[in-house]
């Protein structure tokens, strides 16, 4: 491919990317913090642009019949993008690898690098819908991704490593989004429409998946940035145990901001 139209591809991924990204995870952000003050408060009354809004959380035996808003497509072009945009410069551009870091064919990296994206959701998945405690499943889960890391450091360049976590990350919030979040919710909504009694497990994981997302979207972002700190960052001798330390600062902030 000519180095110019190379560019500009990866300018129009990043920039599509990016943008969808900030609709996503805005919106994320926006209902989860609307749930949490609903539950508080019972209604909550907002200003923004010049408009004032008073919002009610309805329950299921309240359908209505005006339009129903889903908010999904952003989370399919966020991945799609990133998705084209891993392929087009770590896998096209020759940089999944580091013979000092070890010795392994790109096509071979590639292969596990696929593999990883789609194991990684079924594991995750598997582990979330087992019963256990949410926080057995954070504490084992983050065992998993460290482990994940400190092995990719030691598999891929340092860069190529980090990018992959972002990937695979970013891989089990879409699949929660199309997964287990929007068929929940439609199961929900056709039960209501016929008289029937919801199941209340869906809500449930619906809400725990989005939760999820919040948290694990700035550990992503932080990857995402991560590019232009080398020496910080994936360069680091201790690339690892920086990414698994700012991963528990992104959570935290996440929490912090959740709460508010």
């Amino acid at each position: 491919m000519p180095y110019t139209l190379s560019e500009w591809l990866n300018l129009a991924l990043r920039w599509t990317h990016v943008f969808a990204g900030i609709l996503w995870i805005g919106q994320t952000y926006f209902f989860t913090w609307l749930d949490h003050r609903l539950r508080e408060e019972g209604n909550v009354w907002m200003v923004h642009s010049g408009g004032f809004y008073i919002v009610n959380k309805q329950g299921l035996s309240e359908l209505r019949p005006q339009k129903l808003h889903w908010f999904k497509w952003e989370a399919a072009l966020t991945w799609l993008s990133g998705i084209l945009l891993f392929i087009l410069v770590y896998y096209s551009g020759g940089i999944m690898v580091d013979d000092s870091v070890r010795r392994i064919e790109p096509r071979v990296a590639i292969a596990i690098s696929v593999l990883l994206l789609i194991a990684g959701w079924f594991i995750y998945d598997l582990l979330w819908m087992s019963p256990i405690s949410e926080a057995a499943g954070v504490a084992i889960s983050y065992v998993l991704l460290v482990a994940l890391t400190y092995g990719l450091t030691h598999l891929f360049s340092g860069r190529a490593a980090y990018m992959q976590v972002g990937g695979m990350l970013g891989t089990l919030m879409a699949l929660n989004v199309w997964v287990r979040i929007l068929p929940g919710q439609r199961k929900l909504i056709a039960a209501a429409a016929a008289g029937q009694q919801p199941d209340a497990r869906l809500a449930e994981r619906a809400k725990q998946r989005s939760k999820q997302n919040t948290f694990m979207v700035l550990p992503v972002v932080f990857i995402m940035i991560s590019n232009h700190f080398p020496v910080a960052t994936y360069g680091n001798r201790y690339n690892w145990a920086i990414l698994a330390v700012l991963v528990l600062v992104g959570w935290g902030a996440a929490k912090i901001i959740r709460s508010r």
